[in-house]
């Protein structure tokens, strides 16, 4: 199930290689190195290796597991980084969508939706930690413990008041989710009260999880992202003396090296900026998302005073300058949230898109971000997200195949991966009209059918988590 589990990289970005980079002098002189040793048959009899190997290459992915179990040749094949990187030079990558779910037990499984096929794979479950085998972090910690996430963000904001006895009790939660080299991070999260340094990646090529380099600072609630090929880690929260303390602290990987480097702190100006004291200790700031776009990190964030939070815009880092800057006002104070500690965001095309949810009196909808006039606009005004109250994650936005995504679990417990085409702002009704939102670029039948669904799965109890996409 290895190879074909993995997935690629979108083609705007670039392809990350697992292993030094070899000279471009041409395909075949590369291609001609054989896969086995002189004593192993070739891949396919009465073919040279790297004729067989660009036949292998045009399969699906999804092909790949039974294709595995041909041979030892086969095998080594379709888990060695040589194929993936061919794939990409014919053009036949494909993009798969990762989907991290909490089963009714709380535990955190992942799913993996092939569009082309149609179909849907379970992901192995990440390893366990026994006693002894863990030479740091907590003694008699499983990763089973790692898996669990039934509590809310809102149990572990309680921790900053001084409510401890909650905080102690709180099983692993609160994990980031991130994409570096064509692999998948889980990273950091508490679990009871200690909030870990732990950092898991799934390698699709040979469909395993493996533990890397630990972070250099612990974290919960922390945000992830890829910009330059590298996986940036930003804010969180810690266990301190009086509950949960906010961190201002950002880090880098770099997969290719597996070390992680310190980044400057995020300053939370706004924070800064409080009038009194007293609001300073009441109020406590934390990024509320991240999103690579334009060649930089954007960081909305937000203040929080349980059970109340209040935007605050955000901070931009810069890799150039390495350094942070204040967001633009009306990017960041628009910026729309879906609930405490979570902005959902996806970029196509170079385009920054959220989502703003329902209410009890309207619909969600999607928004895209104009930089020349600094301002938010509609963009979808039909968004079939209804009202969730009781749901911790419901909903999930996603840049898939060049398009919008939304990923839902539906009333009857069904999740539905649905697509909309990237459509322009829509020409918002004059107040007291009474006229409805329109856009001329699309017809009454598109108005009609903005999303069709392209994969579903009847998870039972399970809720969203999280998504990424990777493309191989």
């Amino acid at each position: 199930m290895g190879a074909f589990l993995s997935s690629p990289n979108s083609k705007n970005q670039s392809w990350e290689q697992r292993e030094a980079s070899k000279p471009d002098s041409s395909k075949k002189l590369r291609l001609s190195v054989p896969l086995s040793g002189c004593d192993h048959p070739t891949l396919i009899p009465g073919l040279p290796d790297e004729i067989s190997l660009q036949i292998l290459a045009r399969m699906p992915r999804m092909g790949y597991l039974n294709a595995k179990m041909v041979s030892r040749s086969w095998k080594a094949a379709i888990t060695g980084a040589e194929l993936y990187r061919l794939r990409k030079e014919l053009g036949v990558s494909e993009e798969w969508l990762y989907m991290l779910t909490k089963s009714h037990d709380e535990k955190l499984v992942w799913h993996a939706f092939d569009p082309v096929c149609n179909q849907w794979q379970r992901l192995p479950l990440m390893p366990g930690i026994t006693h002894g085998e863990c030479k740091r972090g907590i003694p008699g910690l499983r990763l089973g413990d790692l898996l669990s996430a039934g509590v809310r963000i809102s149990d572990a904001i309680r921790g900053w008041f001084g409510q401890k006895d909650s905080l102690d009790r709180i099983p692993f939660c609160g994990c980031a989710i991130g994409t570096a080299g064509g692999c998948l991070y889980v990273l950091g999260g508490f679990s009871r009260s200690s909030a870990m340094k732990y950092v898991w990646r799934y390698d699709p090529f040979i469909n395993a999880w493996l533990e890397v380099s630990s972070m250099c600072t612990g974290r919960a609630f922390c945000k992830a992202s890829l910009l330059n090929n590298k996986l940036y880690v930003v804010g969180g929260v810690s266990k301190g003396k009086n509950g949960l303390v906010p961190l201002q602290s950002a880090e880098v990987f770099d997969p290719t090296t597996g070390i992680w480097v310190e980044v400057p702190n995020m300053p939370f100006s706004k924070a800064q900026a409080l009038p009194t004291a007293f609001l300073a200790e009441l109020l406590k700031p934390i990024a509320t998302g991240m999103i690579s776009y334009g060649g930089k990190l954007y960081v909305p964030q937000s203040l929080y005073s349980w059970p109340f939070f209040v935007d605050v815009g955000g901070e931009i880092f810069d890799p150039e300058t390495n350094s942070w800057a204040e967001m633009p006002v009306g990017m960041g104070e628009g910026w729309p949230a879906r609930q405490v500690g979570t902005k959902l965001s996806a970029v196509i095309d170079g385009e920054l898109y959220a989502l703003e949810p329902s209410t009890s009196s309207d619909r969600g909808k999607i928004k895209i971000y104009d930089p020349q006039e600094d301002t938010w606009k509609v963009t979808v005004g039909q968004v079939p997200v209804g009202d969730f109250a009781e749901s911790e994650c419901p909903y999930l936005l996603a840049g898939f195949l060049g398009k919008l995504h939304l990923v839902i679990k539906d009333v009857n417990s069904k999740i539905n991966i649905m697509q909309t085409d990237v459509l322009k702002p829509m020409e918002l009704s004059t107040p007291g009209t009474g006229s409805t939102c329109q856009n001329p670029h699309i017809s009454s039948e598109q108005k009609t059918n903005l999303w069709k669904i392209i994969g579903s799965k009847n998870l039972a109890a399970a809720e969203l988590v999280s998504c990424q996409v990777l493309s191989i």
